[in-house]
């Protein structure tokens, strides 16, 4: 019975938030008749408003901007007749300009405020004996509207109800579970195949050596160094927003360079190379030279016009997007224990900054989602770029009050997905038919689903790690009991702990009297040992292509160890 009354409680508390915004429809009375919709904040208790535009009275506007209505003495002497008053807030309560404005004929009442808006209040004998409607208007839409429609124009106040969920979230769903996706296919499958064919060629690229192995120490500093990020980003959010926008312009242009420079690659299309230049070693090719020139283009067009509501969030959405897939790339975790530890970490961390912050701070906000929106007093309006926006598609009171876009952040896209790119590595590893890496994408998948979920149903910024990290996780070792690789799939263990092991493991192709089936030797050749059970190669660590001392190889050699690497693994990768 407790729980039914707390469970009503909620849902009655729920639509009464649900209902505090709403909208103003002001129209002009001139020729052309043009309209817009501004936002509003009311109060239920004293009038509701109509749901619907055509149920709402279009009535006249009296501004009476220049007084409070505090006083009888602030009403004009024609009085309001049958119009919606509009006054400025201060000097008195709600209660006593709403009751100035019905007995004098308003049939409703706009309160102009230049600080954030809030529920005009009152108490329960005040909220019966009015019963015309009262809502705040914001002093910027004040402005805009006197600007754009002058003096003689009509307003009506109604408030729509909200979608359980914007379509906006699936554009959001596609391009998170399409990035994770294909971030980890291609860190996976890169990762592989420098391992298995670096040792046939001695002039290899520098470039493939980027590749970064995440320690418990490398992540414990990462750790503090997002705890203290953030706390300066709360405090110091005016100077510091530059900075990330220029770390983000800058990380961007070289995420989307990796990412187009291998299509690029391939169009025969001026490959030749610039003449050597003083201040560099290397001489690039000329298309690479287009394509990066062509790369920081877009970052420099995005850094200019970032506040463009528009279309501007299509040009952070792709630099974010190459963004991750470069990170993804570049950063590996080298076990699912690192996986494990990397995720928990930043999972007790997501739901302390959202949820437990709020009781911390003196607003009663939440420090990450005060961050990740920026702060409503902020004058020009600047947001940290290191997320993926999508504006709202239905047209809402929310969509214009107070989310215009939906959010969600590069940590829960990078964050699961190198787990992501760890279940392809390893699938290739032990020759499965890429089962850790699908059940993986799609546990990453129903997570985002129910943080949606969840998001509609509380209304209020949601932390998405605390349902991707158990969702991805659970699903991962689950897979990794019903196969019975839990030890090889906890400590990487199929992977060759060293550069002696890795080049011993691939210049000993295995005996034809060996009994061990090929997916059994991995296992063996990550044991340092001396023993001479010939074990298959590996490639967490790369093999050296200098053979060790006193290791000499034979064409025969060359041959057989060619033919022992798996067709399948290579044409895979």
């Amino acid at each position: 019975m407790a729980l039914g009354t707390r469970l009503l409680l909620f849902v009655l508390q729920l639509s009464q938030v649900l209902s505090e915004y709403g909208m103003v429809r002001v129209l002009s009375e001139t020729e052309h008749g043009s309209t817009k919709d501004y936002c509003i904040q009311f109060n239920p208790y004293w009038a509701y408003l109509p749901h619907d535009l055509s149920k709402a009275s279009l009535l006249q506007l009296q501004d009476l901007t220049s007084s409070d209505l505090c006083t009888p003495s602030d009403v004009p002497l024609q009085g309001f007749s049958n119009r919606i008053a509009m006054v400025m807030r201060g000097n008195c309560t709600f209660y006593e300009k709403v009751r100035l404005a019905q007995i004098n004929g308003a049939k409703g009442l706009l309160i102009v405020s230049r600080q954030s808006l809030v529920p005009p209040g009152g108490n329960g004998s005040q909220y019966e004996e009015i019963d015309i409607p009262v809502a705040l208007l914001s002093y910027e839409d004040m402005l805009d509207i006197s600007k754009t429609f002058g003096k003689s124009i009509k307003v009506a106040m109604y408030a729509p109800n909200e979608p359980f969920l914007d379509y906006n979230m699936v554009v959001i769903f596609v391009m998170a579970v399409g990035t994770v996706a294909i971030g980890g296919y291609w860190a996976g499958s890169k990762d592989v195949k420098k391992r298995y064919m670096k040792h046939k060629h001695d002039g290899a690229d520098k470039q493939d050596d980027e590749t970064v192995d995440v320690t418990p120490i490398m992540i414990c500093i990462f750790v503090v160094m997002c705890c203290s990020m953030l706390v300066l980003l709360y405090y110091f959010y005016h100077q510091l927003v530059y900075v990330i926008i220029g770390i983000f312009c800058l990380a961007s242009s070289i995420g989307l360079y990796s990412c187009l420079s291998p299509f690029v690659g391939r169009i025969p299309f001026c490959e030749c190379r610039i003449p050597d230049l003083p201040c560099s070693h290397k001489r690039p090719q000329v298309r690479m030279l287009i394509l990066g020139i062509f790369c920081v283009s877009v970052s420099c067009v995005w850094a200019v016009f970032r506040n463009e509501d528009k279309w501007a969030w299509v040009l952070q959405d792709t630099l974010g997007i190459a963004f991750c897939l470069y990170m993804l790339k570049t950063i590996r975790l080298p076990t699912f224990k690192a996986c494990t530890l990397l995720l928990m970490v930043l999972f007790v961390y997501d739901i302390f900054f959202v949820f437990i912050t709020p009781f911390l701070t003196r607003s009663g906000e939440s420090i990450m989602v005060e961050v990740a929106a920026g702060p409503s007093d902020f004058s020009t309006h600047e947001k940290l770029p290191m997320v993926l926006k999508v504006p709202r598609l239905n047209s809402s009171p929310l969509a214009l009050c107070d989310r215009p876009f939906s959010l969600l952040g590069f940590g829960d896209v990078l964050i699961p997905g190198m787990l992501v790119a760890y279940c392809h590595r390893f699938d290739i590893q032990v020759q499965t038919s890429r089962i850790y890496f699908v059940a993986c994408t799609i546990a990453y998948g129903i997570g985002l689903l129910i943080t949606f979920v969840a998001l509609a149903l509380m209304q209020t910024g949601q932390p998405a790690l605390l349902y991707l990290v158990p969702c991805t996780l659970i699903t991962s070792i689950s897979v990794a009991c019903w196969r019975k690789e839990v030890a090889m799939f906890w400590n990487g263990s199929g992977f060759a702990t060293s550069s002696h092991d890795a080049a011993l493991c691939v210049a000993s192709p295995p005996s034809t009297k060996s009994k061990l089936p090929i997916s059994a030797a991995p296992d063996i050749c990550a044991q340092p040992s001396n023993k001479s059970t010939p074990t298959t190669p590996h490639h967490e660590e790369e093999a050296v292509t200098d053979p060790p001392a006193g290791f000499t190889e034979s064409t025969n050699e060359i041959e057989s160890r060619e033919n022992f690497l798996p067709k399948d693994r290579t044409s895979q990768s």
